[in-house]
C-alpha cells in the first residue's frame, strides 16, 4: 500500500472516530441536571407505554428518543417495570393536583359538581395516553398500580372531594341521601373514560365523528346534565 493510500486510511479512521465521539457526546445524558433527565425520560416512556403497553414498549427506544442510556435509565428507575409504575404515578400526581387546584370548597354544591364532571371530561379528552394507560393497566390487572403506595394516597383527596361536595349538597338540602361518594365518582370516571376509550370504534359502529368540537361540547353538557340530575333531590 502506498504512503498516500496509507495517509488516506488514518484520515478516514480519524474522522470515522471523531464522528462517533460526536455522536456519543450528543447522545450523552444530562447529568448536570437530573431532575429535567428524568422529566424527559418519564414524558417519553408515557407516549411508549400509552402506545404500546408495558410488553411492546422498549427501554432502547425510550433511551433513544431521551438522548440517554438505559443504564441511566435503570440507574434512576431500576428496571423496566420500576419505570412503567414511575410513569403510573406521574399521570394520577398530575389530575389529582389539577383536581386539587379547583377550589370546589368555593362553589355552591350543584356549580361544584358541575366543575368536577365538566373537569374530568375535559381532562380525559385533552389527555388521552392517561386513558390509554389506566386501559393497559386494567389488562394486567392493575397488577403493577398495587405495588405504589403512591398511587393509593394519590387517590384519596379524589374521593374526599367527591365526598366533600355531595355532603355540602345534602346539608343544603339539594342532594340525594343515598349515594356512595365512591359510586358517585365511578359514574363520573366511567362516563367521561367511555368519550375516549371507545371514541374510535364508536365512531365507526354509527357513523358519527365523534372528536369534532360540536360533538364534544354536546357530549360533555349531556355527561354533566346527567350526572347533576341523578345526584339532584
Amino acid at each position: 500500500m502506498s504512503a498516500h493510500a496509507t495517509m488516506n486510511e488514518t484520515v478516514r479512521a480519524s474522522a470515522l472516530a471523531a464522528s462517533k465521539r460526536t455522536r456519543k457526546a450528543a447522545a450523552a445524558p444530562r447529568t448536570n441536571d437530573p431532575e429535567r433527565t428524568m422529566q424527559d425520560i418519564l414524558e417519553v416512556a408515557t407516549r411508549e407505554f400509552a402506545a404500546k403497553g408495558l410488553t411492546g414498549a422498549r427501554i432502547d427506544e425510550i433511551a433513544e428518543l431521551t438522548r440517554t442510556s438505559k443504564r441511566m435509565i435503570y440507574y434512576y428507575f431500576g428496571s423496566k417495570e420500576g419505570l412503567y409504575v414511575a410513569v403510573l404515578e406521574e399521570a394520577y400526581r398530575r389530575i389529582r393536583q389539577i383536581e386539587g387546584e379547583l377550589h370546589l370548597e368555593d362553589l355552591p354544591p350543584e356549580e361544584a359538581l358541575r366543575t368536577l364532571v365538566a373537569f374530568t371530561f375535559d381532562y380525559q379528552n385533552a389527555n388521552p395516553d392517561f386513558i390509554r394507560l389506566v386501559m393497559n393497566e386494567n389488562i394486567h390487572r392493575g397488577e403493577f398500580l398495587a405495588q405504589s403506595q403512591t398511587i393509593q394516597q394519590l387517590n384519596v383527596p379524589a374521593i374526599d372531594a367527591v365526598r366533600a361536595v355531595y355532603e355540602r349538597g345534602r346539608a343544603a338540602g339539594v342532594f340525594r341521601d343515598d349515594l356512595d361518594p365512591v359510586d358517585l365518582h365511578m359514574s363520573i370516571s366511567a362516563l367521561c373514560f367511555f368519550n375516549v376509550s371507545n371514541r374510535y370504534t364508536f365512531s365507526l359502529i354509527f357513523k358519527r365523528d365523534m372528536a369534532s368540537p360540536e360533538a364534544l361540547a354536546a357530549r360533555r353538557a349531556s355527561i354533566v346534565d346527567l350526572i347533576v340530575r341523578y345526584v339532584r333531590k
